[in-house]
């Protein structure tokens, strides 16, 4: 018996969560400077490894003519729009934080 779309969890969008959960670790007033700092080269290495892997493994997908989706119910095209949004606004919030 199949599972709904919405049993399952995107694994792309799954990732930028808990990179954001970093990110806010980042953010906490309550940690120390050079532990701020260090969450958000953490956040920086995880988005560039990110992109390397999975989001140009999206791309070849998209390049493929892939229109397939996956268990998720969403096809390549809609998760690579989300990603963008969500990591604008993550890169935003992280040089923000930066530039404090």
């Amino acid at each position: 018996m199949p599972f709904s779309p919405s049993s399952y969890i995107n694994r792309e969008l799954s990732w930028l969560e808990f990179n954001q959960r970093v990110l806010e670790e980042a953010q906490d007033p309550t940690q120390p400077p050079l532990e701020r700092l260090k969450f958000l080269t953490i956040v920086s290495s995880n988005l560039d490894e990110f992109f390397e892997i999975r989001v140009a493994a999206l791309k070849q997908l998209l390049e493929n003519r892939s229109d397939a989706h996956g268990p998720d119910g969403l096809r390549p095209r809609d998760s690579l729009l989300t990603i963008h949004e969500r990591v604008q606004k993550m890169v935003s919030d992280q040089y923000s934080l930066l530039h404090q």
